[in-house]
């Protein structure tokens, strides 16, 4: 699984990848979780909004902080 977290670095994309961490603990899930910062490439992806989170290449959730349950439900 590949998961990839978009953003500028901003709080909220540093806390959208601690929450993906955290998800991915409690689940017992082994995932390689990158962080995306180039522009280009998340437009590529549709996303005018970021944080942005991007599970196997399909874009699950943009322009909020998800919650760690709302990560753990999006990865099931």
């Amino acid at each position: 699984m590949k998961i990839e977290i978009l953003g500028s670095g901003c709080p909220n994309c540093k806390t959208l990848e601690e929450n993906t961490k955290k998800a991915l603990i409690e689940l017992s899930i082994n995932a390689e979780v990158i962080k995306v910062t180039d522009i280009t490439k998340i437009v590529e992806y549709g996303v005018m909004s970021t944080p942005a989170i991007v599970v196997d290449g399909e874009v699950k959730s943009y322009g909020k902080v998800a919650s760690v349950e709302e990560i753990k439900a999006m990865l099931k």
